[in-house]
């Protein structure tokens, strides 16, 4: 069938459409496997945030149902690279691995490259990629991954090139198409999907378009779903969770739909990533205080304790308001754990707004923090500020940040030394095959004798003794 007799056959509504396609790209695939007499592989690779590994599963669960066999060998029959683009260096990673690719599409002629994500939705980065990797045969970017079938069937028949589907936006969700999981036991679940922050060191708003909030009883049947599957944690996911319910006919809150996910039979752990500083309310740390299900771990990020770089970077809090939020979740929740991301270098940052930083850092006490050296995103406002700070004066405040950061994070992991904890066991140890792995409430990593047969399971473990960031610990 002819790519023009197969878009005009297909059905307009979705998902409906989707499957159609996938259903004809399986007989092409099939036809493929019976001339060269094995199985066709392909390889999905992440790069960057937890939406983006969501969004891989989704990719590799159409790749599933069309008949491909997963492996983690980038030298395979269809290879696609589900691309970041947070920080420039991400770009530059991307463009190195195409240039290994290359070499093996040389010695596979049906080998097939596709990449989507972030920073597809960047025109440099589309106008470097035609004129200077056009063995590539697919690219997409974040609006329109649902289509991805449609688009991979189209490419599994074109002759003529590159496919290239980009999107500058969009209002569409999609629901109900192939995943396949990572984890048995655990799950990331979309709940919104873009921003409209517009931070001004961040190109996030400008590649996944603005905000737009999935359905809560979509959220829910899906998370039913899971659990029925053998899933006992769940992520909520969203560039801003806080401001769950943009684009809802029907005004949902965060708070309100935690309850509704809580109310689930079989479900033991929510989780949730991430909230924004501007948008916590008083109901969502009352869901957190009362909720049984919801761990009682609050990544808050921070990104400077200085007043005037938080208006910079048009966060929309100050140092003032945030450390009041970070007093109510203390208030309500004595043993809540409190983690953040922390920016070292933003330009026009002098020595005076980094002891602000530092301030914060003090009275808090976070059990973990993410530092980060700012880093120039071409296409954001922070990129043309003047006063960019010095490499060596910021190599200097991140290893001061870090060494504070380190510190008060090794106090508020021993503090739970001796004490007996929730373990959800993910894995078997990979350097002591006589141990598991798994994780408390906090997120905080713990190692004990066990075998597989643990693995998805929450157990109860004494934690015997503090290695820095994690524990030893043993099962009661």
């Amino acid at each position: 069938m002819s790519i023009t007799d197969l878009l005009n056959n297909a059905p307009t509504e979705e998902p409906e459409r989707q499957y159609y396609f996938i259903k004809e790209a399986a007989k092409i695939v099939a036809k493929r496997e019976e001339e060269l007499g094995r199985k066709l592989t392909c390889c999905v690779v992440t790069f960057g945030c937890q939406m983006n590994a969501r969004d891989s599963e989704k990719l590799l669960g159409v790749l599933k149902e069309i008949g491909y066999e997963e492996t983690t060998d980038e030298n395979a029959d269809f290879v696609i690279y589900n691309t970041c683009t947070v920080r420039e260096n991400a770009n530059n990673k991307v463009y190195g691995h195409l240039g290994i690719l290359h070499g093996y599409k040389k010695k596979n002629k049906n080998m097939m490259i596709g990449l989507c994500g972030c920073m597809m939705q960047e025109p440099t980065v589309i106008e470097h990629l035609q004129n200077n990797y056009k063995f590539v045969d697919l690219i997409f970017g974040t609006h329109n991954l649902y289509k991805f079938a449609e688009l991979f069937t189209t490419a599994l028949l074109n002759k003529k090139g590159m496919i290239i589907d980009i999107w500058k936006d969009t209002d569409k969700i999609v629901e109900n198409l192939p995943i396949s999981r990572k984890f048995p036991f655990k799950s990331g679940v979309n709940i919104s999907f873009g921003c409209n922050n517009f931070c001004t060191y961040c190109i996030v708003p400008y590649v996944r378009g603005r905000e737009r909030s999935r359905k809560p009883e979509d959220i829910v049947n899906e998370i039913k779903a899971l659990v029925a599957d053998g899933v006992v944690e769940i992520m909520l996911l969203g560039q801003n969770v806080n401001s769950y319910g943009v684009g809802l006919e029907e005004k949902v809150t965060f708070a309100e739909l935690l309850k509704m996910v809580n109310d689930i039979e079989g479900l033991e752990r929510i989780r949730f990533m991430t909230p924004h500083p501007k948008d916590l309310s008083d109901d969502l740390i009352e869901a957190m205080a009362t909720l049984p299900k919801v761990c009682k771990h609050m990544h808050l990020p921070l990104q400077s304790g200085s007043s005037e770089i938080l208006k910079k970077m048009n966060r929309r809090y100050t140092k003032e308001h945030y450390l009041g939020l970070v007093e109510k979740l203390r208030a309500r929740i004595p043993d809540v754990a409190i983690t953040t991301d922390i920016i070292v270098g933003f330009p026009g940052e002098t020595e005076e707004d980094f002891l602000e930083t530092m301030d914060v850092v003090d009275k808090v006490h976070y059990d973990s923090a993410f530092t980060f050296i700012y880093s120039k995103r071409t296409g954001t406002p922070a990129a043309t500020m003047d006063n960019q700070v010095p490499e060596d004066v910021i190599k200097d405040r991140f290893d001061r940040l870090l060494a504070l950061v380190q510190k008060h994070g090794h106090e508020k992991v021993k503090s739970l030394e001796g004490t007996v904890q929730k373990v959800l066991v993910e894995e078997v140890n990979e350097q002591d095959s006589s141990l598991v792995s798994g994780k408390l409430e906090n997120n905080t990593t713990v190692h004990f004798p066990g075998d597989a047969s643990l693995i998805g399971k929450i157990v109860e473990v004494k934690l015997n003794c503090c290695k820095g960031f994690y524990f030893i610990g043993e099962k009661i």
